[in-house]
């Protein structure tokens, strides 16, 4: 494994969860991060020591994820705010994937474990500023990562920061909003690009828009002409696998999905391997999940994980989980999820040409990149005979752009977290419990409308760059020039060639 200059390693050293898992780096298995103010102030001193890379994309790439941790664990003190970054800091299920010899990933797993109480320690020294909504939201999620955990040093541990959260459940702060300039700078500095909320609602109004007459055109295709097409995407959700069927039926639309993506060349690389399989019991809160082979390390195997609901479940709560893997929107998500989505993303991440490249990623560009790969699939003719194909794409579309419109509204204050689960219920076919979940995950995940945002920007680079090359311009062209830059910061878009 390469050695990183210390410009980048100051950077990992302040991303351990993401740099371990989503980088491949794992001479950081087995340890913490130091989240604590003292550890934070000190890990913040040590940004942009040293000299910039020679490469001019590199160097601005560098530059943003600096500015970013800045304003992120800096001004804005998100370590304080936010225990979704200590939960990230707690988590075993990185180990669960077979990217190394099992002994030693136990072995890693069995030494971070033991550092559980001083990764609490720091907790709870620096979460001092937890919304109640944010608590609240979070609690699943908290008591969730000792699944499997039988050590009780380290489930004393863990039940301090529980028992942490439940208070601030109780008593904290009930405006979870960061305020209007808060968002903007956060997802400005994220990104290396100014925000303008006021024109992104707007955008993702007009978004909404487009797509709701999309989906009223595919329903027509099936035959329900008249109908509310969102009242057809509530019936035809309730046509799915049983709880036995949905790895099977995940296993066989993602071979769909490859072939289709290999036959139309849509993306540079075609390699690599992809199995479909049962999440680990840590990961069993996601419904769908791309466990990629990550750029640091050796060749292996990437897992598209599907977690089935469990049996113990209300009849009525399996019923609403088995809606995801609906004929209608699996295959969506399979695109999504594997190709040309984040599987083949992650074949390209492996050969992006520097370490700035391959290790510091947007998640904006890598979720827009996915999201964007549906509906590159609905224009390529995926499915073509099957108008249910593209009514899921635009139906998760509809979720995604609900999103961006939440994100802004609770932390602009325009909106509560019930007045967000009203907007899903109106504009996708989520409703009750569904509906507010996803309102719910705005308060902890401020830019979570990422996946809208970055699928806009590079629908608008397409374009120019459409204009641009003219008679030279083909997909093959555009999405190789993208690929080469990794997972670039949505500012740094115009850096295509």
């Amino acid at each position: 494994m390469t050695e990183l200059d210390p410009r980048l390693r100051a950077i990992t050293d302040l991303t351990v969860a993401e740099a371990r898992e989503g980088g491949g780096r794992h001479e950081y298995d087995g340890r913490i991060q130091d989240l604590s103010p003292e550890g934070v102030r000190t890990g913040l001193a040590r940004l942009g020591e040293g000299p910039a890379p020679a490469d001019p994309h590199d160097a601005e790439h560098l530059r943003v994820f600096e500015e970013s941790l800045r304003f992120q664990l800096g001004e804005l003190a998100l370590h304080r705010k936010n225990p979704l970054l200590h939960l990230s800091n707690l988590d075993l299920a990185c180990y669960d994937r077979d990217y190394g010899p099992e002994a030693e990933r136990a072995a890693a797993r069995a030494a971070h474990l033991m550092l559980w109480p001083d990764a609490v320690r720091c907790a709870l020294d620096s979460l001092d500023q937890v919304a109640a909504p944010v608590a609240t939201s979070l609690l699943g999620a908290a008591k969730g990562l000792s699944a499997g955990v039988t050590d009780a040093t380290a489930l004393e541990a863990h039940g301090r920061l529980v028992a942490h959260l439940e208070r601030a459940a109780a008593e904290g702060d009930p405006d979870p909003s960061l305020g209007g300039d808060a968002l903007a700078r956060l997802m400005g500095t994220s990104e290396g690009l100014p925000v303008d909320l006021g024109s992104l609602a707007e955008r993702a109004d007009a978004e909404r828009d487009r797509l709701l007459a999309l989906l009223a055109e595919s329903c027509d295709k099936l035959g329900e002409k008249g109908r509310a097409p969102l009242d057809v995407v509530r019936e035809l959700v309730k046509d799915h696998p049983d709880a036995d069927g949905v790895i099977e039926a995940a296993r066989v639309g993602t071979e769909k999905a490859i072939a289709f993506t290999r036959e139309k060349d849509l993306v540079p690389y075609h390699d690599g391997e992809c199995l479909v399989g049962l999440a680990p019991e840590s990961r069993r809160w996601a419904m769908a999940m791309m466990a990629w082979n990550s750029p640091g390390e050796p060749e292996g195997p990437s897992w598209y994980y599907i977690t089935p609901p469990d049996s113990s479940w209300p009849e009525r709560d399996q019923e609403e989980w088995l809606e995801v893997f609906s004929r209608t929107t699996l295959p969506a998500i399979n695109v999504h999820e594997v190709a040309p989505g984040h599987f083949s993303h992650a074949r390209a991440m492996r050969r992006a040409p520097s370490e700035v490249r391959r290790l510091l990623q947007s998640m904006a560009f890598v979720e827009g990149w996915a999201h964007y790969a549906e509906e590159l699939c609905v224009e390529e003719g995926f499915e073509a005979g099957d108008p249910r194909f593209e009514i899921g794409v635009w139906v998760e579309a509809l979720i995604r752009v609900t999103r961006l419109a939440c994100a802004i509204g609770v932390h602009t204050g325009q909106m509560t977290v019930e007045d967000g689960a009203r907007r899903f219920e109106s504009d996708t076919h989520l409703a009750g419990p569904a509906a507010l979940s996803e309102a719910r995950r705005a308060s902890f995940d401020p830019t979570y409308g990422r996946y809208t945002w970055g699928k806009l920007l590079i629908l608008d680079l397409r374009e120019r760059l459409r204009q641009e090359w003219g008679a030279a311009f083909t997909l093959q062209r555009f999405h190789k020039a993208l690929l080469d830059l990794g997972a670039p910061p949505l500012g740094l878009l115009g850096n295509v060639k």
